[in-house]
C-alpha cells in the first residue's frame, strides 16, 4: 500500500533553516506525475508550497517561499525534500507530502495519497 512519511520538522528561530523528508513506498515514482508539499497554519486554509513534477524533475513555488524554500527529489532513496531556508514565524504550519498520479492533477483535490505531517515551529 501507499505511503508518505514525512520527517524533520522541529523548533527553530526566525532565519534559520530545517529540511524536510517525505519517504514514499508502495508506488513506482516515475508513474506517477508530481509530488507536492503543502502546509496549514492553524485556523487556516492548507496550501500548496512545492510541487516536484517526476518525469523531469521540473518545480515551482508559491510566492510566499519562491527564492527561500527548496524541493528536489532522490529515487535512490525513495525521498522528495524540502530544504527551508531563511525561516519566519509565518511558516509556522504543519508540513504535508503528497502524491499524484493523474497528469494535470497536481494540485490539492487532485493528490491521491497524503502523509500525516509534520510540524513546523518558527520563533521570532
Amino acid at each position: 500500500q501507499v505511503q508518505l512519511v514525512e520527517s524533520g520538522g522541529g523548533s527553530v528561530q526566525a532565519g534559520g533553516s530545517l529540511r524536510l523528508s517525505c519517504v514514499y513506498s508502495g508506488f513506482t515514482y516515475s508513474t506517477y506525475y508530481c509530488m507536492s508539499w503543502f502546509r496549514q497554519a492553524a485556523g487556516q486554509v492548507r496550501e500548496r508550497v512545492a510541487r516536484i513534477y517526476t518525469y523531469n524533475g521540473a518545480s515551482d513555488y508559491a510566492d510566499s517561499v519562491k527564492g527561500r524554500f527548496t524541493v528536489s527529489q532522490d529515487t535512490a532513496k525513495n525521498t522528495v525534500y524540502l530544504q527551508m531556508n531563511n525561516l519566519k514565524p509565518e511558516d509556522t504550519a504543519i508540513y504535508y507530502c503528497a502524491a499524484a498520479k493523474r497528469v494535470g492533477y497536481c494540485y490539492e483535490p487532485g493528490m491521491d495519497h497524503w502523509g500525516k505531517g509534520t510540524l513546523v515551529t518558527i520563533s521570532s
